[in-house]
Protein backbone atom coordinates (compact mmCIF):
# COMPACT_ATOMS: atom_id res chain seq x y z
CA UNK A 1 0.00 0.00 0.00
CA UNK A 2 1.31 3.43 -0.94
CA UNK A 3 -0.55 6.35 0.62
CA UNK A 4 0.77 9.59 2.05
CA UNK A 5 -1.71 11.60 4.12
CA UNK A 6 -1.58 15.37 3.91
CA UNK A 7 -0.66 17.83 6.68
CA UNK A 8 -1.56 16.55 10.18
CA UNK A 9 -3.50 13.48 9.03
CA UNK A 10 -2.64 9.86 9.81
CA UNK A 11 -3.68 6.51 8.36
CA UNK A 12 -4.68 3.95 11.02
CA UNK A 13 -5.47 0.26 10.85
CA UNK A 14 -7.77 -0.94 13.63
CA UNK A 15 -6.57 -3.79 15.81
CA UNK A 16 -8.37 -7.13 15.48
CA UNK A 17 -11.68 -7.42 17.29
CA UNK A 18 -12.05 -9.93 20.10
CA UNK A 19 -14.21 -12.89 19.05
CA UNK A 20 -14.60 -14.38 22.55
CA UNK A 21 -14.80 -13.01 26.07
CA UNK A 22 -12.30 -13.90 28.77
CA UNK A 23 -14.81 -16.45 30.03
CA UNK A 24 -14.92 -18.19 26.63
CA UNK A 25 -18.27 -16.89 25.41
CA UNK A 26 -18.33 -16.36 21.63
CA UNK A 27 -19.39 -12.84 20.64
CA UNK A 28 -21.66 -12.69 17.55
CA UNK A 29 -20.81 -10.20 14.78
CA UNK A 30 -23.88 -8.08 15.56
CA UNK A 31 -22.78 -7.50 19.17
CA UNK A 32 -19.13 -6.64 18.50
CA UNK A 33 -17.98 -3.11 19.18
CA UNK A 34 -15.52 -1.29 16.97
CA UNK A 35 -12.14 -1.28 18.66
CA UNK A 36 -10.83 2.13 19.69
CA UNK A 37 -7.22 1.01 19.28
CA UNK A 38 -5.10 0.86 16.18
CA UNK A 39 -1.69 1.01 14.58
CA UNK A 40 -0.40 4.03 12.68
CA UNK A 41 0.37 3.01 9.08
CA UNK A 42 1.33 6.41 7.58
CA UNK A 43 1.72 10.01 8.78
CA UNK A 44 1.65 13.39 7.05
CA UNK A 45 4.38 16.04 7.21
CA UNK A 46 2.73 18.08 9.96
CA UNK A 47 0.32 20.93 10.60
CA UNK A 48 0.98 24.31 9.00
CA UNK A 49 0.93 27.01 11.68
CA UNK A 50 -0.48 30.53 11.23
CA UNK A 51 3.02 31.88 10.55
CA UNK A 52 3.51 29.37 7.69
CA UNK A 53 5.94 27.08 9.51
CA UNK A 54 5.33 23.32 9.63
CA UNK A 55 4.73 21.89 13.12
CA UNK A 56 6.16 18.35 13.05
CA UNK A 57 4.01 15.31 13.87
CA UNK A 58 4.16 13.77 17.35
CA UNK A 59 3.07 10.36 16.03
CA UNK A 60 5.19 8.02 13.94
CA UNK A 61 4.55 4.91 11.85
CA UNK A 62 4.12 1.85 14.07
CA UNK A 63 2.67 3.66 17.13
CA UNK A 64 -0.26 1.93 18.88
CA UNK A 65 -2.87 4.58 19.58
CA UNK A 66 -6.25 5.11 21.26
CA UNK A 67 -8.94 7.10 19.45
CA UNK A 68 -12.69 7.67 19.45
CA UNK A 69 -14.73 4.60 18.41
CA UNK A 70 -16.40 6.62 15.70
CA UNK A 71 -13.47 8.92 14.88
CA UNK A 72 -11.88 9.30 11.47
CA UNK A 73 -13.11 8.47 8.00
CA UNK A 74 -13.22 4.84 6.91
CA UNK A 75 -11.61 4.06 3.54
CA UNK A 76 -10.83 0.85 1.65
CA UNK A 77 -7.46 0.58 -0.07
CA UNK A 78 -6.57 -2.61 -1.94
CA UNK A 79 -9.38 -4.43 -0.10
CA UNK A 80 -8.12 -3.47 3.38
CA UNK A 81 -10.02 -1.09 5.68
CA UNK A 82 -8.24 1.92 7.16
CA UNK A 83 -9.14 5.11 9.00
CA UNK A 84 -7.85 8.54 8.03
CA UNK A 85 -7.96 11.01 10.90
CA UNK A 86 -6.32 14.12 12.24
CA UNK A 87 -3.58 13.83 14.83
CA UNK A 88 -5.87 15.87 17.13
CA UNK A 89 -8.39 12.97 17.13
CA UNK A 90 -5.90 10.68 18.90
CA UNK A 91 -6.32 10.37 22.68
CA UNK A 92 -2.96 8.77 23.42
CA UNK A 93 -0.14 6.42 22.50
CA UNK A 94 0.04 2.97 24.09
CA UNK A 95 3.57 2.24 25.26
CA UNK A 96 4.71 -1.28 26.06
Amino acid sequence: MKIRPLHDRIVVQRTAEATTTKGGIIIPDTAKEKPAEGKVIAVGNGRIADDGKVVPMELKVGDRILFSKYGGHEVKIDGDEFLIMSQDDVYGVIED
